[in-house]
């Protein structure tokens, strides 16, 4: 897997696609809807993004879908109307690549939406084709989920033709010129899925760089049964952002997104929970327990958290303090968007019952296009690159 060697020095750009660019108004956006940001707003943008800095963007999810934010996947091999056509995915890709620059996206095996052919089938046709793709504990209204989401089905990975299907899917993808995943709810699948997944993209596409989503925040015990990690019960008990978890997909991916760097950083800058020496010291151990060849990409928060400036009560001064320590790490660096231009919200995400993520998903605010903290930002991957 050493040949996501250009993996190592990467400055990532989050872009939620729906959010980021192409939408003619901001109206709405604590509503769970399509507002209307699309691959093209995004090519229109890489100038914004290469005058920041940044060496590779990371979409969220494209493919046909029933949610504005992608992860609800109606169809695998086609792109959701909402953010263009296969066009417009092949010219972002080409655009990306001729700045030099480098582009992943998110991919989805674990599940799909409710509303996916397959699945409807499998639940309407007690004889369909489809019904071993799922886990039908009681057919056809109980059902395995991605957690508790009745919205979303556990594709059952392990049986043969479900795994082709959505391993063919990642390299359709990639043979558009894709330089990577990240891989959503990576604790899902099976590890002998996820071996069999890296050795048929490797093959083909060993440049690729495969990062997954090792993480366990507000997983409930009887959830437990949707996930294939060893120790399970153990790994749950000792919280969302275990060494234990992370550690446990070396060998099988290229690395997974660091979770207990961005718990140590939030405890130490944001919450004053740590001392200095003791943020240095957890550090120091977090890192030593993994193998160099191991990617542990570093963020301060993504769309599935409140914003790091939200957690700091609006202090810039403690964001940039984060930032500076983020950007020492010798590991890539994970830009959410907006973060550059001080980007918050008025609510936790955890306050809300439903949709709270919406929070953190505030579309991008283009109007705020030059601040000291985007110079700040800029001036932290200028200095990045020359290390």
């Amino acid at each position: 897997m050493k040949n996501a060697d250009w993996f190592n020095n990467t400055v990532i750009y989050q872009i939620l696609i729906d959010r980021f660019a192409g939408f003619n108004s901001s109206e709405n956006w604590e509503k769970p809807e399509f507002l209307g940001g699309n691959i093209k707003g995004i090519i229109e943008k890489l100038p914004y993004l290469e005058k920041l800095g940044v060496n590779t963007i990371w979409i969220s999810p494209f493919y046909k879908t029933s949610e504005y934010h992608g992860y609800h996947i109606t169809d695998f091999f086609q792109v959701e109307p909402h953010f263009g056509t296969t066009k417009d995915i092949k010219d972002l890709i080409e655009a990306v690549h001729k700045k030099n620059m480098y582009i992943i996206t998110d991919f989805i095996p674990n599940h799909c939406s409710n509303m996916h052919p397959y699945f409807q089938d499998a639940q309407k046709n007690k004889s369909s084709e489809y019904r071993s793709w799922f886990y039908f504990d009681k057919w056809p209204e109980k059902y395995r989920c991605f957690l508790s989401i009745k919205q979303l089905p556990k594709i059952n990975l392990d049986y043969p033709n479900a795994r082709a299907y959505i391993i063919n899917a990642a390299k359709h993808w990639l043979s558009l010129g894709f330089d990577g995943y990240r891989l959503d709810h990576c604790i899902g699948p099976s590890h002998n899925f996820w071996q069999e997944f890296t050795t048929e993209i490797k093959k083909i596409f060993p440049n690729v760089v495969l990062i997954g989503e090792a993480w366990m925040k507000s997983i409930r015990f009887n959830e437990l049964k949707t996930i294939n990690i060893k120790n399970k019960f153990l790994k749950w008990l000792f919280g969302d952002s275990s060494d234990k978890l992370l550690m446990e997909y070396v060998g099988e991916l290229d690395g997974v997104l660091d979770f207990k760097f961005q718990e140590l950083i939030n405890s130490y800058i944001a919450k004053d929970n740590l001392t200095k020496k003791d943020f240095y010291y957890q550090l120091k151990r977090h890192y030593g327990k993994y193998p160099e060849n191991y990617y542990l990409p570093t963020f301060l928060d993504n769309h599935d958290m409140n914003r790091f400036l939200f957690e700091c009560k609006n202090n810039i001064k403690k964001l940039k303090q984060a930032a500076e320590i983020q950007f020492s790490i010798h590991q890539p660096h994970i830009i959410y968007y907006g973060t550059e231009l001080g980007m918050t919200q008025k609510n936790s995400i955890w306050s809300f019952s439903a949709h709270g993520d919406l929070q953190a998903r505030r579309p991008m605010n283009w109007d705020k296009t030059d601040s000291n903290l985007q110079l700040f930002y800029r001036s932290l991957i200028k200095g990045k690159k020359k290390k």
